[in-house]
């Protein structure tokens, strides 16, 4: 195929797509049974219950309101659907995780993450010939603008990778906005293809920016996860000679595959709800990066990291559970437990796998590290406190001690799930911006302040500030307490 033809304007691939991306918009299933709702007052109305292909059935409350003049109160939407999708499932209870119904198991097992991309975006997996041209599309795209790359000067030494994630990808939208026709289910397919082909020179820059370090541009030769490594580390004064470890390669883009979409959890919710205003897709996903920065989120497998430094040796575990079971101020057992998994995360199993085949591989025969986590995973699969709570390690638990073991620093550790998390995003938003009828995010809230005041003059009013604010005052002439860049 000529490198210059995109892959949905391949005119043997054109009738191909065109009917997959008309498949891929999911449909509400039509409600069969109902429930019945009592107010307060006696009236009684019924409401439809939904079912999916898996999962919970739910209650479709879109009248509620109309009907009742109620609302539902959900804080963090723990019991609410927000939409209907195709792309992933989870059942928390039995530990399944499944990408357009395949088990993310069998899926780190067999496929590339070039595969799983594939498969997120066209709802199956690609046949060899799929695969070839799928790959030379991205590669056709993996550049970013020499424009943009001058936007990294504008960071200082030393800014956190995931800063300058944001902003970077961010400003994408300003070199991607002009002519971009949402509406347009061909332009959506270029945007997929474009931001998740750039994600990896877009991440590697951030990484050599932080350090301070000039830029190496991606070879053409080179696979999805290979080209990533090689633009991190490779030595500009030995482009030649540089190598990238295939097995370390190879570990990473399964580390990838397992954290490429995860349902409706915070960062793609953002997505979601960002993109619902029709914004600019880059935008979108700038706003779910920074929901993943979070320590709750994505930066959760560096926070595992920090907390095995601070336990610092096999010995001081069993003073460090006492403190965790006493809640002790700044003691919080981090990687176990999941706001959807009450079982065992099946990522974990996966990962715990892959981190003693790298440290078998690196010839590491003691890693103090592994050596703790293996025995507060011991701990926490016996001890009642933790099965009672249903705290189970997560993916995040082993994921910061693989690729702290292949030479990642920790700062750019979530910065890797940005760059696995690309293609889900990207895929749940073309899903909800293809429906025919597209309605804004807005949660409503349970409103508990003042009811009306009168306003008063100012010289009637009572000084507040000194009760009110948190921030220190300084002299006349700088009143506030600024912290120095």
């Amino acid at each position: 195929m000529d490198r210059k033809e995109s892959f949905i304007e391949n005119p043997g691939q054109f009738e191909k797509i065109e009917q997959i991306l008309l498949d891929l918009i999911p449909s509400l299933p039509e409600a069969k049974e109902f429930c019945k709702l009592t107010l307060p007052n006696g009236e009684e109305f019924q409401l439809p219950i939904l079912k999916g292909t898996n999962g919970p059935p739910m209650i479709d409350i879109r009248s509620l309101h109309d009907k009742t003049g109620y609302f539902t109160f959900d804080p963090g939407y723990t019991c609410t659907g927000s939409c209907s999708s195709q792309i992933t499932f989870i059942d928390g209870d039995k530990g399944i995780l499944r990408y357009r119904g395949y088990p993310i198991e069998k899926l780190a097992e067999i496929c590339s993450f070039e595969e799983t991309c594939y498969l997120l975006l066209y709802g199956e997996l690609p046949s060899r010939k799929d695969l070839e041209i799928f790959c030379e599309a991205m590669k056709d795209e993996m550049l970013i603008h020499e424009q943009l790359i001058s936007f990294y000067k504008g960071f200082q030494k030393g800014a956190h990778p995931m800063a300058i994630l944001v902003g970077v990808v961010g400003a994408l939208s300003a070199f991607m906005h002009d002519g971009l026709d949402l509406k347009n289910k061909v332009e959506r397919e270029k945007t997929a293809i474009k931001l998740v082909s750039k994600f990896p020179m877009i991440s590697a820059l951030a990484y050599r920016t932080a350090m301070g370090l000039p830029i190496i541009y991606p070879k053409r030769n080179l696979t999805y996860t290979q080209n990533f490594l090689y633009m991190m580390y490779c030595d500009k004064t030995d482009i030649e000679n540089y190598k990238v470890d295939e097995f370390l390669a190879d570990v990473l883009d399964k580390i990838l595959v397992l954290h490429a979409d995860h349902e409706q959890n915070a960062s793609t919710a953002t997505v979601r709800i960002a993109g619902s205003s029709i914004a600019n897709p880059y935008a979108c996903i700038a706003a779910g990066i920074a929901s993943l920065w979070g320590p709750a989120h994505g930066g959760a497998n560096e926070a595992v990291l920090d907390m095995l430094e601070k336990i610092g040796s096999i010995e001081n575990i069993p003073k460090f559970i006492e403190d965790v079971k006493a809640k002790r101020d700044g003691v919080r057992l981090m990687g176990f437990g999941h706001r959807v998994y009450k079982n065992y995360d099946p990522r974990a199993n996966l990962m715990r796998d892959l981190c003693h085949k790298v440290l078998d591989y690196l010839e590491v025969k003691s890693d103090p590290f592994m050596k703790m986590a293996v025995e507060l995973e011991r701990i926490a699969l016996s001890d009642e406190y933790f099965i009672k709570r249903k705290l189970y390690p997560n993916v995040d638990f082993y994921s910061g001690i693989v690729l702290n073991a292949i030479g990642i620093p920790k700062s750019m550790f979530t910065v890797i799930f940005a760059l696995a998390r690309s293609i889900g995003w990207i895929a749940q938003w073309r899903e909800m911006i293809s429906e025919s009828v597209i309605r804004i995010g807005r949660p409503r809230q349970l409103y508990v302040g003042y009811d009306r005041r009168e306003v008063k003059s100012v010289g009637s009013r009572l000084d507040t500030f000194e009760n009110k604010s948190d921030i220190k005052q300084r002299s006349n002439r700088r009143r506030f307490s600024v912290t120095k860049p």
